[in-house]
């Protein structure tokens, strides 16, 4: 794939499954042996994992919006830097909605094969939306 149609395969999976709430099209974005290397709590490094999460994160926040920051590709490989914009409406992470709204950062990058993602390493700002959802030291109240 060139960088553009990498960068274009990029968007419309954060367009159809976050903006969207299309969590089901992971069924057709994601290959069948799709790996995450850095799962969330309680998360299975699988297909499955990645839609059990993302059905969490869009629960938990569902006025969730997302912005993609900065894109970079190179070969088969794309790399992102996202704000994720939502209210805390339900639970997350054992915590109960406090209905305060929370901006984090995430840095993903992914790998893709034939059109669809095959690999996925992703770092979310967590300390900093603990914070903000007043869970951890320092953080609103």
């Amino acid at each position: 794939m060139s960088v553009e149609e990498l960068k274009k395969a990029n968007e419309h999976f954060y367009d159809e499954v976050f903006r969207r709430r299309n969590v089901d099209a992971l069924d057709d974005l994601l290959a069948d042996d799709f790996v995450e290397h850095i799962p969330g709590p309680a998360q299975s490094p699988d297909k499955q994992g990645a839609k059990d999460l993302i059905r969490q994160v869009l629960a938990a926040f569902p006025d969730l919006e997302i912005e993609i920051v900065r894109e970079v590709a190179e070969g088969d490989t794309i790399a992102s830097v996202l704000r994720f914009t939502g209210t805390h409406q339900g639970e997350f992470a054992g915590i109960p909605a406090t209905g305060r709204r929370a901006t984090v950062f995430v840095t993903d990058v992914g790998r893709m094969r034939d059109g669809r993602w095959v690999e996925h390493w992703g770092l979310v700002d967590f300390a900093g939306l603990m914070e903000q959802l007043g869970a951890a030291p320092g953080g609103a109240r």
